[in-house]
């Protein structure tokens, strides 16, 4: 049988060779990447059938990177593998378009378990989010958040934090420096921030950037 080809995504390079040992005598492991914007640029040409990835990774945080991927390449499994243990934040990644949340600290063969779900059209949480925290985070799967920011907000976002001005911002997502400013004065509005410093520490805080 032709083994299931996987894409693993973490900025953390002894973890991902961690994972690519665990998962490659099961699994063909046909790329790795460090940052979200290198697997965006050089997923859909591998051809993948599961993606693992993290959330908080540098130059595109993960969930900006997999809701992207889901446009580009809509038939494949993504598996969020996160230290994150926040349930508004798992049910943002299945809201757009995960299929797994692990946590980093799952027993090693949770991986391999969880990635066989997904295959079989199924979703996948680990056991370690309590009952009550997986009820919370299935019902906010439909529910709006004011609180929630958009793609481009996000992306605003992850490059104010990673200490860019907003003229710098500006000139890497080819807007206008007003453009960055409105969205970064609309997420502190939206979010009840007072500071630029608090609006750094949310993205810290909701895993946006890592740390």
């Amino acid at each position: 049988m032709k083994r299931k080809r996987i894409i693993l995504a973490d900025d953390h390079v002894i973890l991902l060779d961690a994972i690519k040992n665990l998962l490659e005598p099961e699994f063909e492991i046909v790329g790795t990447f460090n940052d979200g914007h290198a697997l965006l640029s050089g997923a859909p040409e591998l051809d993948p059938d599961v993606i693992v990835l993290d959330i908080g990774m540098p130059k595109m945080n993960g969930l900006s990177a997999g809701q992207r991927l889901k446009q580009m390449l809509p038939r494949v499994k993504l598996i969020y593998l996160t230290m994150n243990l926040d349930p508004d934040l798992a049910a943002e990644a299945f809201r757009l378009g995960a299929s797994g949340y692990l946590v980093k600290n799952s027993a090693a063969t949770e991986l391999v378990h969880g990635i066989h779900e997904v295959l079989r059209n199924r979703s996948y949480i680990t056991p370690l989010m309590t009952k009550g925290m997986v009820g919370s985070f299935l019902q906010n799967l439909e529910r709006k958040n004011s609180n929630r920011l958009t793609l481009r907000q996000k992306e605003v976002l992850q490059l104010l934090a990673e200490g860019r001005s907003m003229k710098e911002a500006a000139f890497i997502l080819n807007v206008t420096p007003r453009t960055v400013a409105f969205h970064k004065y609309t997420m502190m509005e939206h979010l009840r921030l007072r500071t630029s410093a608090e609006l750094i520490q949310f993205a810290f805080k909701s895993s946006i950037v890592a740390a």
